[in-house]
């Protein structure tokens, strides 16, 4: 049971990046940011827990069994995330390319405490063991005194996998596609450092201003981080209805007004990006129907292109209602890994994908989010994002796109560089 106590905030702004500063404190965070982006589908402003009373972390050996378990236990608010490599769990894949993060392929906790921020509100509700906290911990937030990181650092970003070796696999996964093996695959590589040293928040502060996406995160788990500016939502579900939103489909933003609103229509008039789109839509609209009620998939938007400060974006919503005997573990299981980071058709995409990439994706490609009491949840794609590991001093970012039988592999390696462009920047900052 918790203590829920309801209290006006009068800046937003300040509070937001308080708690956020209080929060680091913890041994567990995470921190949820929608950027008051506007959309169709979302709860809170901001999310906060912290704390774990509870715990789940596991391999990926029946690890959607030991969640449901966990999960049906609780009935509580439960954070965490649902590495890629969990595909080994739901098929008869494997993972066995280079790990230099080594985080948990699943982990989820039960906060002590939780914050839900809409508008000037925030929720704070506490375990009962804790509750005779709020009122302090809530004068410590408001009373922080926010300074700046003075950090000062070089860090050696490497590629995995050099400009010529790229153009080469993404050639191979053409042959593939003109085989008729898949007709699209999301190829991804990873940028890497070695002994790096980074203050985190820090981090995620700059990384969440320059991109401010509907889908931030900075999750903390003792020394394994993650800061993401995700723009895209795997998964959520409200009561009966289940809403999946999957991006394919990427072009640069322009400071001019005119040539920007071009850059849109172009996007929305490409053949190659609508068709990545639509082959992705039909796989969703197949993983969903594997628990929706008869007849229920539908597509409520078909391509449609959503701007972002760095790029504009091509977005699909596909949703479908299920029984209140389904469990949300199920669901999820069902569909992930969600369609945008795998292909089509999805196993053999897979396959192809661990041939051809030089690193376990891990949690990059994975999904953040949450469970509530009630079994609705909602997470996201982890995209657009760096982890890191502070005791190995490993840090790495993923980025990618989809291969099909339209693709120049030139211009694939030039997105996949737009995609990183954020990461860059954070990154090699003075």
């Amino acid at each position: 049971m918790r203590t829920v106590i309801t209290k006006d905030v009068s800046q937003f702004s300040n509070f937001k990046n308080q708690l956020l500063h209080w929060s680091n404190q913890h041994r567990e965070v995470a921190f949820l940011d929608s950027n008051t982006y506007h959309q169709k589908y979302s709860s809170y402003d901001v999310v906060l827990a912290v704390e774990a009373f509870t715990s789940i972390k596991t391999d990926v050996k029946n690890a959607f069994q030991d969640l449901y378990q966990y999960q049906s236990q609780m009935k509580d608010w439960l954070f965490g995330y649902l590495s890629y490599d969990l595909k080994n769990d739901t098929e008869d894949l494997q993972s066995n390319n280079y790990d230099g993060l080594a985080f948990p392929d699943l982990f989820f906790f039960q906060p002590k405490k939780l914050f839900l921020i809409k508008e000037n509100q925030v929720e704070m509700q506490y375990l009962r063991m804790c509750d005779d906290e709020i009122e302090s911990d809530f004068s410590a937030i408001v009373s922080l005194e926010l300074c700046d990181f003075s950090t000062s650092r070089e860090i050696a970003i490497q590629q995995r996998i050099s400009k010529e070796n790229y153009l080469s696999k993404v050639s191979k996964m053409l042959e593939h596609i003109h085989r008729g093996n898949i007709y699209e695959a999301n190829f991804c590589m990873e940028f890497f450092a070695e002994n790096a040293h980074i203050e985190p928040l820090e981090i995620y502060q700059k990384l969440n201003a320059i991109s401010e996406p509907p889908f931030a995160v900075y999750f903390k788990n003792d020394h394994h981080y993650l800061l993401s500016a995700s723009p895209e939502r795997y998964l959520r579900k409200e009561g009966n209805k289940v809403i999946s939103q999957p991006i394919k489909g990427t072009s640069k933003r322009s400071e001019v007004t005119i040539i920007d609103e071009q850059l849109k229509v172009d996007l929305a008039q490409n053949e190659k990006e609508r068709s990545e789109n639509i082959m992705i839509v039909d796989l969703v609209r197949n993983d969903l129907a594997h628990t929706a009620t008869k007849g229920s998939v539908q597509v409520e938007e078909l391509c449609q292109i959503y701007s972002f400060k760095q790029v504009h974006q091509m977005i699909s919503t596909i949703v479908s209602e299920v029984e209140n005997t389904t469990s949300p573990i199920e669901i999820l299981r069902n569909t992930f890994p969600m369609g945008s980071m795998t292909g089509a058709p999805k196993i053999s995409a897979m396959q192809i994908i661990e041939a051809l990439e030089e690193t376990k994706r891990g949690l990059y490609s994975g999904a953040v989010g949450y469970f509530t009491p009630i079994d609705d949840f909602d997470f996201n794609v982890v995209i657009r994002s760096i982890l890191y590991n502070s005791k190995k001093q490993y840090l790495s970012f993923s980025v990618g796109s989809a291969i099909t039988s339209q693709s120049v592999p030139e211009n694939e390696y030039e997105e996949c560089l737009l995609k990183a462009k954020a990461m860059f920047e954070v990154l090699q900052s003075k």
